[in-house]
């Protein structure tokens, strides 16, 4: 399957409405995701016919209809339709936050402990994380990684969040690495 190139606004868009879908379980309407992506719902309208003829989205008839990604949807995106989602616990501000599935954590920089920083990538909005937050992450269900951070920036159209580590751990019965 070769993959589709996609203009960085169709992916910001295809993102909300995979995003927006999920939570919804149901047919997204325009209107929710030009509010998602604060875009006026004609230019949704628009992306969604270059969406649909790419088959990306499907749209829905009638008062509960909209639009739902398919398949491809998720493949174009390169995200991981996950049968189980590796739920990952996250705490956001101390309190834990439900219903968030964490894809990827990149911890690129390590090599620089001074640096310490960790890209924490997240199947949901990061809309309500602002810089300054504490966010908990782990433990990771293999290596029961646990990584307490503050927002240090992040990445709304990918979902990054940007944390700089405050304190990691894994469990000391590591053997040896």
């Amino acid at each position: 399957m070769s993959s589709i190139e996609l203009t960085p606004s169709q992916k910001t868009i295809l993102t909300a409405l995979i995003n927006l879908h999920r939570e919804a379980e149901d047919a997204v309407k325009g209107e929710d995701i030009a509010e998602e992506v604060d875009r006026n719902p004609g230019t949704i309208r628009n992306q969604m016919q270059s969406l649909k003829a790419l088959q990306l989205v499907e749209g829905v008839p009638g008062p509960k209809g909209g639009y739902k990604p398919t398949a491809t949807a998720y493949e174009a995106l390169g995200v991981q339709q996950m049968d189980e989602p590796a739920a990952v616990p996250l705490a956001h501000n101390g309190e834990r936050v439900e219903g968030v599935n964490i894809e990827e954590i990149d911890l690129s920089s390590v090599h620089h402990p001074e640096l310490c920083r960790a890209e924490i990538h997240i199947q949901g909005s990061v809309r309500e994380y602002h810089e300054g937050d504490s966010v908990t992450v782990g433990p990771t269900p293999l290596s029961r990684l646990l990584i307490e951070g503050t927002v240090d920036g992040k990445d709304d159209t990918n979902n990054i969040l940007i944390l700089r580590i405050d304190d990691m751990r894994a469990p000391a019965d590591d053997s040896g690495h």
